[in-house]
C-alpha cells in the first residue's frame, strides 16, 4: 500500500547533512495510459421543451430485456414474463417494470404554494420516508399497487425491477420475490507490474471561513507534489498517477440566493462570492497540474449547470492551470480508463437524494444499490434534476466500473463488491476535504483503497496538540 512505500526511509534524509543537487535521487512519476470515457454525459444542443415521460420510457425499454434474462436466470427459464395489461387473478408470473413511490412527505411546490393549507411552516426534514408510503409498479400502459415480500422504504422511484407473484382479487400485486438487473459484464482488468494510485478527494468547499481546511488541503497539495516529508515520503508520492477532484470544489457559502432577485442598482458594484474562490482554486491547481494530471469534476455549488449531468467547468475559469494538458475538465458523472482501470463515479448528488428518500443512511450501501440496480441515479427526474433525454437513458451502467465512487460523502468507506458473473469492484464513498481533511488512495494494481488524513491545528485543541499526516 502507499503507506507502506512511504515508510521506506533512505537514510533518514531529513536528519542528514546537505549535499550537492547533482547528488540528490530524483523520483520519476508514472504516466499511466489515460483514456477518457464520459462522452455520453456530454449534453450538446439543449433542449428543454420535452415531457420528462421520455426518459423513464427509454430507460425501461432499454432495461426490459436485461431483467427478463436475469429473472430467468433466478426464477427459471420457464417462468411466465407478462405485461400488466396481460395479468390474470391469481396467475404466477414475472413482471418488468418500473417502481413509483407515492410518499405523502415528499416536497411538492404545488402544496407549498396552494392557499388551501393555510399551516404553520414545517420543521426541515433529512428523511421523507413514513408509514403511509406505497410502492406501485409501472410499465408502458399501466400500474399496479405491491404488497408481499419487498422492503417499500427501502426503494426508491425509477427503478426498474422485475418482480413474481400474482394479482389478487382486490387489483393488488402480492410480490413473492423481486430481483434487479444486478452488475453488467466487465472488461479484465491488466495485470501491472508496480504500484501506481489514483488520489480521490471532493468537498474541498473554497471559500468558506475555516481557516484550518485550508492548512490542510495546502499539506495535501505538497503531499501530491512532492515537497513534504523526506525521500521515503517523496518516493510514495510518486507512485501516484493521478488525481481526480470530486466536485462541489467551492463551498455552500459561495451561492448568493438573492442575486436573481435583488433590483440591479443594488448589486452594480457587488462581486460574486465565487470569484475569490474560482482564483483560489486556480491558484491551487496551478501547483498540482505542474507535477501531476489532474481531473476536476463539478459539484453541486459549482459555477456550471445545476441538473445532471453537470457539464465540466468551463477553460476560461482558470488562466493560470489551464495552460497546462496535464489539467482535465470533465462531466459529472465522470467515467475514464486509467491504465486499464475503469473508473465510474459522481460528485454525491444521486447518492444524498436517494438517502433523503429512502431508509439506507450508508452512502457504500446506497452506492452498492445502484451498482444492483445498473442505473446511476433512479431517483432522476423525479426528485434529482436531470436534463430531458429523450432517445436513451445515459445513466443505465452498460459495462462494469473496476472502480466506482462517491464524493462529498460523510466519512471515508470502502469495500469490495463481487458480482455474479466474477466482476470485482471496489466500492469508494469519498469524504468531504473540508470537514474531515481526508483524501483517499486507490491502488491500480490491487484495488485496494486507503484513506490519508491531515489533521491541523484547530481553535478547539489544546496547547498540546500537533500537526499530524497519517495513512
Amino acid at each position: 500500500m502507499f503507506s507502506d512505500l512511504s515508510a521506506q526511509k533512505h537514510c533518514s534524509s531529513l536528519l542528514r547533512r546537505p549535499v550537492g543537487e547533482d547528488q540528490e535521487p530524483v523520483f520519476e512519476r508514472v504516466s499511466p495510459a489515460y483514456s477518457p470515457c464520459s462522452e455520453r454525459y456530454k449534453v450538446g444542443d439543449r433542449s428543454f421543451s420535452r415531457q420528462y415521460a421520455h426518459i423513464y420510457a427509454a430507460r425501461l425499454m432499454q432495461m426490459r430485456p436485461l431483467l427478463t434474462e436475469r429473472a430467468q436466470r433466478k426464477w427459471g427459464s420457464d417462468v411466465l414474463v407478462r405485461k400488466l395489461c396481460d395479468l390474470q387473478t391469481g396467475e404466477q408470473c414475472c413482471i418488468v417494470g418500473t417502481l413509483f413511490k407515492r410518499m405523502e412527505l415528499q416536497p411538492s411546490i404545488l402544496k407549498e404554494i396552494s392557499e388551501e393549507h393555510n399551516l404553520l411552516p414545517q420543521p426541515a426534514r433529512t428523511k421523507f420516508i413514513s408509514e403511509s408510503d406505497e410502492l406501485i409498479l409501472e410499465d408502458e400502459l399501466q400500474r399496479i399497487k405491491l404488497e408481499g415480500k419487498i422492503d417499500k422504504d427501502k426503494c426508491v422511484t425509477g427503478s426498474v425491477i422485475a418482480i413474481y407473484g400474482a394479482e389478487r382479487n382486490d387489483g393488488k400485486f402480492t410480490v413473492e420475490d423481486f430481483c434487479t438487473a444486478d452488475l453488467p459484464l466487465q472488461t479484465a482488468r491488466p495485470a501491472l507490474g508496480s504500484d501506481r494510485f489514483v488520489l480521490l478527494a471532493s468537498g474541498l468547499g473554497l471559500g468558506s471561513s475555516h481557516a484550518d481546511s485550508m492548512l490542510g488541503l495546502q499539506l495535501l497539495v505538497d503531499m501530491v507534489t512532492g515537497q513534504l516529508g523526506d525521500q521515503g515520503e517523496q518516493n510514495g508520492a510518486a507512485t501516484i498517477s493521478r488525481v481526480l477532484m470530486a466536485g462541489n470544489l467551492l463551498s455552500q457559502g459561495t451561492q448568493d440566493k438573492d442575486a436573481s432577485t435583488k433590483a440591479k442598482y443594488l448589486t452594480k458594484k457587488t462581486q460574486a462570492g465565487s470569484v475569490d474562490a474560482i482564483r483560489l482554486l486556480d491558484e491551487l491547481l496551478l501547483q498540482l497540474v505542474a507535477s501531476v494530471p489532474v481531473d476536476v469534476m463539478p459539484g453541486q455549488y459549482d459555477p456550471t449547470n445545476f441538473t445532471l449531468p453537470q457539464q465540466p467547468l468551463h477553460r476560461c475559469m482558470f488562466p493560470l492551470s489551464s495552460v497546462y494538458p496535464t489539467l482535465h475538465l470533465a462531466s459529472n458523472p465522470y467515467q475514464a480508463d486509467i491504465d486499464g482501470v475503469r473508473f465510474l463515479g459522481t460528485s454525491g448528488q444521486n447518492v444524498c437524494d436517494i438517502e433523503k428518500y429512502s431508509s439506507m443512511n450508508s452512502h457504500l450501501e446506497i452506492l452498492e444499490e445502484t451498482l444492483r440496480l445498473r442505473h446511476l441515479a433512479p431517483t432522476a427526474p423525479d426528485t434529482l434534476g436531470c436534463y430531458p433525454f429523450y432517445q436513451k437513458d445515459p445513466f443505465i451502467l452498460e459495462e462494469c466500473p473496476h472502480v466506482y465512487f462517491s464524493g462529498n460523502a460523510p466519512s471515508f468507506e470502502s469495500k469490495l463488491v463481487k458480482g455474479p458473473d466474477e466482476q470485482e469492484v471496489l466500492l469508494v464513498t469519498v469524504p468531504k476535504f473540508s470537514s474531515t481533511q481526508t483524501a483517499c488512495l486507490v491502488n491500480l494494481r490491487t484495488l485496494e483503497c486507503e484513506p490519508v488524513s491531515f489533521s491541523a491545528f484547530s481553535a478547539d485543541d489544546d496547547d498540546e496538540s500537533e500537526m499530524n499526516i497519517s495513512h
